[in-house]
């Protein structure tokens, strides 16, 4: 067990499944992670153990063969893979999201149909709210689901979908027309889809196509694509929940969820890089002596780990509310923004630290110096955060004049 980033109050199940979950990430994720993301090569094998963990039910109520466990739970599994390849805590990060969603919000019916398979993995998940022109604008999404009969055609491009081509259900945000008209508020006029297809690239189900993987500086090995709805025609059972324009605040309690594991994804990284960082500093001699032992290093390694040391805690803290039922959206978005940007400075010290063998292919630290800015995007940039953050404040602390 690593002595950073330790947390208390967990009880003997969480400590045993967190134990396995390290033993598997130091025995079959760190060894082939740098390989396998030098080829952008999808690491079936990992994902097939992760399975046999269980962890694709995690989070998953025991009733529906999942472990049923706490967000807390799934983040510090999160960050333990995370440090051993942030691609694959994406892989069941995009997963999760959706479980979450159904567990949450889905109908009897769809619960019952998905959840025990997601548990299994036999179903994977991704979601879907970006589109090529709106960024983190959700309220300019130009996808729409129109009823027709007993069905949904839904068109539209949708953008950055982790998991696109390996997941066969996906969560899709879109207008639909039924009882919105117009001049309604544009959050209140979207709908979640369900969308069940076929694995792969190409057309993968009529009206429904995932061209490629999108070639990418970092976070390799896990496929993100875009997704494209040509009047694809789904049942109406398939609308989240069984009723429309509840979309944005399911994707939005799901988003908390992501935030969470963003947060924890950032945490892992940055363990990972100090790790490799205070490792280095003691085999590495300058001037007759480790450069351990020079005041420089020291207080570099100093600082990472007060770094990691506080974003652990914070994403501890925001987990820990959202499994009590609060609302967790200011406590999401101060995790998330402060471990990614902790994680990119632990990375970039611990780049510092390697000299000129740290942009050499042969370190790990290369890898993640090209996967920490993906953090610093992914669920909502900083600037979102900071968003987030300032008006929860300002609803909090209402000046009483």
């Amino acid at each position: 067990m690593t002595r950073l980033a330790q947390t208390a109050g967990l009880n003997d199940v969480q400590r045993e499944i967190l134990s396995t979950v390290r033993d598997f990430v130091d025995k079959e994720i760190i060894p082939v992670a740098t390989q396998l993301e030098h080829r952008d090569e999808y690491p079936t094998e990992i994902v097939e153990g992760l399975k046999e963990l269980g962890l694709f039910g995690l989070m998953i109520p025991e009733e529906y063969g999942g472990l049923g466990e706490s967000l807390l739970t799934y983040a510090l599994c999160a960050e333990e893979i995370a440090r051993g390849w942030m691609s694959v805590s994406g892989i069941i990060n995009t997963h999760f999201i959706v479980a979450y969603m159904l567990k949450q919000h889905g109908t009897q019916e769809q619960k019952d149909t998905f959840l025990p398979r997601m548990a299994l993995g036999e179903v994977r998940g991704a979601f879907s709210m970006s589109e090529p022109a709106l960024g983190s604008d959700v309220s300019a999404i130009t996808s729409k689901g129109v009823r027709d009969g007993d069905e949904y055609v839904l068109n539209g491009q949708k953008m950055w979908l982790t998991n696109g081509g390996t997941s066969t259900l996906v969560a899709v945000l879109a207008r639909s027309d039924e009882g919105h008209p117009e001049g309604t508020a544009p959050h209140k006029s979207m709908t979640t889809f369900l969308i069940e297809k076929e694995a792969g690239f190409g057309e993968v189900r009529p009206g429904l196509t995932i061209p490629g993987k999108i070639d990418k500086m970092g976070y390799k090995g896990v496929d993100t694509t875009e997704l494209i709805m040509d009047d694809l025609r789904i049942p109406a059972n398939r609308v989240l929940g069984g009723t429309t324009g509840r979309g944005f605040y399911q994707m939005m309690d799901g988003v908390e969820v992501g935030r969470v594991n963003v947060a924890a994804r950032g945490c892992g990284v940055a363990q990972r890089a100090f790790e490799l960082g205070v490792s280095y500093a003691q085999q590495r001699h300058t001037f007759g002596k480790p450069i351990a032992q020079h005041q420089a290093i020291q207080f570099k390694l100093a600082e990472m780990a007060t770094k990691v040391e506080a974003a652990h805690a914070m994403m501890v803290n925001a987990a820990r509310k959202k499994d009590s039922g609060e609302r967790n959206d200011l406590e999401a978005g101060m995790a998330k923004y402060l471990a990614s940007e902790y994680c990119k400075e632990v990375v970039e010290d611990a780049f510092r630290i390697h000299g000129g063998y740290g942009f050499s292919k042969e370190y790990e630290i290369e890898r993640l110096y090209r996967e920490a800015p993906m953090l610093l995007i992914g669920e909502g940039t900083a600037e979102i955060q900071k968003m987030i953050i300032g008006r929860r404040l300002l609803e909090e602390y209402r000046f009483q004049g």
